[in-house]
């Protein structure tokens, strides 16, 4: 809360700034109703509001200040008819930033979104967010932190973070973060023949007090990530991604982490265009380096059709190769306007386990349909 005060008094005295700057205001109203077969509870609705305040304000030829705030409120409820019910709700900040932009530079501080990589679907890169290929409004939260990069003439850039005071557990990670100690890292990333590439490489203090036997309670577990991506457009969509981590303490397997994947994707010609994206995915957990002991293998292929100006259907089906599981989710989008309706139905085995969702509630778990409503602002 101290940082979320903090930003606000940044915010504050650039709104009472008149002239050339710009106030706009919007949001994003959704609701949910699931049934499936597989919770505990299952029945489940769910409201969320997220509004949002954006404005700039020139700071001379070249540049300009930006800021953007927004706040997630929402609540949700499970049900077991006549037997038992749960509900929870919160409001927390959502974006929360202040930015400096020129032509060739970006510096943002505060409460932000900060993601990259080529793979769209299975992310080994996924080292800051936690959006689900499933979710329709990609929500996820934010990291707080400071952000610049820096953009050359021949489309290469530059980026350099440092982060604090987050401690929840983000994409890949299964130990959580020390909040009192800064993080750090970077990306460099070039342009190559027919496409581009870049490595990234992140710092940071794990603590593994709170996760219990068998891993040992370190207050501090030094913690370094390298990884890489490139993506090429050619006849198709082609790229490959990877992550590998390293803890400095042995902690079991959960000491070295290396997550690979590869994907193509390609429109076909037929009717309003068939979109196709294949993804493999390969994750293990070892305690000594390369070592492969403890492997996951997943597939992902997801397709998606327009319908008309209006509707757009689309299907993802995970296979879990080392528990020969099959996970699909059928999505059926309609817009009207700034309203948008989902119909969503999914079949998946009763154990809910699916890559870097580390969410509590397996509402997706079973057979089951989702309803969501969607009004824009």
């Amino acid at each position: 809360m101290t940082r979320f005060l903090f930003i606000l008094l940044l915010l504050f005295p650039l709104s009472l700034i008149s002239g050339q700057d710009s106030l706009r205001f919007s949001g994003q109203l959704s609701s949910w109703a699931n049934a499936s077969t597989g919770s505990d509870l299952p029945l489940w609705g769910g409201i969320r509001y997220i509004p949002q305040i954006n404005f700039g304000i020139p700071s001379g030829r070249q540049g300009k200040f930006d800021t953007e705030f927004s706040a997630n409120i929402f609540g949700s409820a499970g049900v077991h008819p006549f037997d038992s019910l749960t509900a929870s709700g919160n409001l927390k900040p959502y974006r929360a930033w202040i930015r400096y932009t020129t032509n060739h530079l970006e510096i943002r501080l505060g409460l932000q979104k900060l993601n990259f990589g080529s793979a769209s679907m299975l992310r080994p890169l996924m080292w800051f967010d936690q959006m689900d290929p499933r979710d329709p409004l990609q929500l996820t939260d934010g990291v707080w932190g400071l952000l610049a990069r820096y953009y050359f003439l021949n489309n290469s850039s530059v980026w350099l973070w440092g982060l604090y005071g987050n401690e929840a557990r983000r994409g890949w990670e299964l130990v959580p973060s020390n909040s009192k100690i800064p993080e750090f890292g970077g990306r460099v990333q070039v342009p190559v023949p027919g496409g581009e590439a870049a490595i990234s490489y992140h710092h940071r203090t794990a603590d593994s007090r709170s996760m219990g036997f068998p891993v040992y309670p370190f207050e501090k577990i030094p913690e370094n990530r390298v990884g890489f991506d490139a993506k090429w457009d050619l006849l198709t969509g082609i790229w490959i991604e990877g992550s590998f981590t390293h803890k400095s303490r042995d902690i079991g397997i959960l000491t070295n982490q290396l997550v690979l994947n590869s994907g193509i994707d390609y429109t076909f010609a037929l009717g309003n265009g068939l979109y196709l994206a294949f993804e493999q995915l390969l994750a293990t957990f070892d305690e000594k380096p390369f070592s492969f002991s403890n492997r996951t293998t997943f597939s992902l292929m997801t397709l998606s059709y327009p319908v008309g100006l209006f509707d757009n259907l689309s299907v993802i089906f995970y296979y879990n190769w080392t528990a020969n599981n099959l996970y699909s989710f059928l999505n059926w989008k309609r817009q009207f306007d700034n309203i948008i309706l989902y119909v969503m139905a999914y079949w998946n085995p009763e154990l809910f386990q699916l890559p870097a969702q580390t969410s509590s509630q397996n509402i997706f778990a079973g057979k089951g349909v989702q309803l969501m409503f969607v009004f824009n602002h």
